[in-house]
């Protein structure tokens, strides 16, 4: 972490064998072969059905100033931009704070209301980190997912503080956390068991 900078953070929820989407993802299914009905319920119960539960976990999330998110968080639109595809979270997402999307394609930004912009970033993970960090300031980025943006970042060593939501539920194939990524040390800071998530908080050490 740069002095004067907020932490470069990262909350993702996976399955127990480590998985943060199933295989054949499509639009009516954006979570794919879930073990449900392809919607996340399973793996994102915790934070629908169990709210009050993981209150302090779900501000946690929301609580950076930038978030960073893959093309396949984004939405399901592949290649060039055919429509104005605005992301899963409707007019008012639940950011409030500039995202930036890792792309291929060039887009302009797209501002929402409630104070969410989504930026679309063609050049790298680190021009991204560097804009994200650029409009935080003191503040928190927040590495959003899916796990392969999340595999970039932590094989780059750009993450200082990894927070695993893991459900009981298995899937034995998809997206996977650490894919590719090489050895790491991690200390834990922080555990906490609830009903439909196991919260987990590793500091990345260098």
């Amino acid at each position: 972490m740069t002095e004067g900078m907020g932490r470069v953070v990262c909350d993702i929820t996976v399955t127990a064998d480590g998985y943060s989407a199933g295989l054949n993802q499509t639009e009516q299914r954006p979570f794919g072969d879930d073990g449900g009905d392809g919607s996340g319920d399973g793996l994102h119960g915790w934070m629908f059905k169990t709210p009050d539960e993981n209150r302090a976990e779900i501000d946690q999330i929301i609580a950076a100033k930038a978030f960073i998110m893959g093309r396949n968080m984004f939405g399901p639109v592949r290649g060039e931009w055919d429509r104005q595809w605005n992301g899963w979270w409707g007019d008012d997402p639940p950011f409030h704070a500039p995202v930036f999307v890792l792309t291929h394609h060039a887009r302009e930004p797209q501002p929402m209301d409630g104070g969410t912009t989504y930026h679309f970033v063609t050049d790298g993970i680190e021009s991204a980190l560097a804009r994200a960090r650029a409009v935080a300031g003191d503040g928190d980025v927040a590495i959003g997912g899916g796990a392969t943006t999340v595999n970039q970042y932590l094989a780059a060593g750009l993450i200082d503080e990894l927070r695993l939501h893991i459900v009981p539920l298995t899937i034995g194939a998809g997206t996977r956390l650490f894919e590719g990524v090489p050895p790491l040390k991690l200390e834990q800071v922080h555990s906490r068991a609830a009903t439909l998530v196991t919260h987990v908080t590793y500091r990345l050490l260098i």
